[in-house]
């Protein structure tokens, strides 16, 4: 894995995600379009790529998923799947994903996990010193050790 600081990435992941958040609004203009994952946080280290959320009613999922794959995306096999969650990411040279949720399904903790770290330098810090030990891990030794401090985070009241 390689982490970008935020001065590096931030401002070219923020112009993808406004140019996804009005094409994916175009085809879904009921759905709930909001940037979360590192690039959404002020100041945190990552990747370098664009996660965006899209909450749509629950019977609204498998639709908007055949809508978006239709914006050049289509369905990531390496991750979880449900009927509340899909995540897509994008077959162009964009790093973009889209995370397709479920509106009022426990897959909102991906906006809680942001608002958190928006709320906490201090959890910017302890997430950014997380991703930078990852250097060089294989992407799923990373995903594990991610995903604990997420739980982690999450917990907190």
């Amino acid at each position: 894995m390689k982490f970008y600081r935020a001065e590096q990435y931030q401002a070219s992941c923020e112009v993808l995600f406004f140019r996804y958040q009005l094409e994916v609004q175009q085809l879904l203009p009921a759905a709930r379009i909001e940037h979360v994952g590192a690039s959404s946080i002020p100041t945190a280290v990552s990747k370098g790529d664009v996660d965006i959320f899209v909450g749509v009613d629950a019977g609204e999922v498998e639709n908007a998923i055949k809508l978006l794959i239709t914006l050049g995306f289509q369905e990531k096999i390496d991750t979880l799947r449900s009927p509340e969650l899909c995540m897509l990411e994008s077959t162009s040279n964009d790093d973009v994903a889209l995370q397709i949720v479920a509106n009022g399904s426990e897959f909102e903790d991906f906006l809680a996990f942001r608002d958190k770290l928006r709320a906490s330098a201090s959890l910017v810090q302890q997430y950014n010193e997380l991703k930078i030990s990852c250097t060089g891990w294989p992407q799923e030794e990373y995903r594990k050790k991610k995903s604990i401090f997420v739980v982690q985070v999450l917990a907190l009241s």
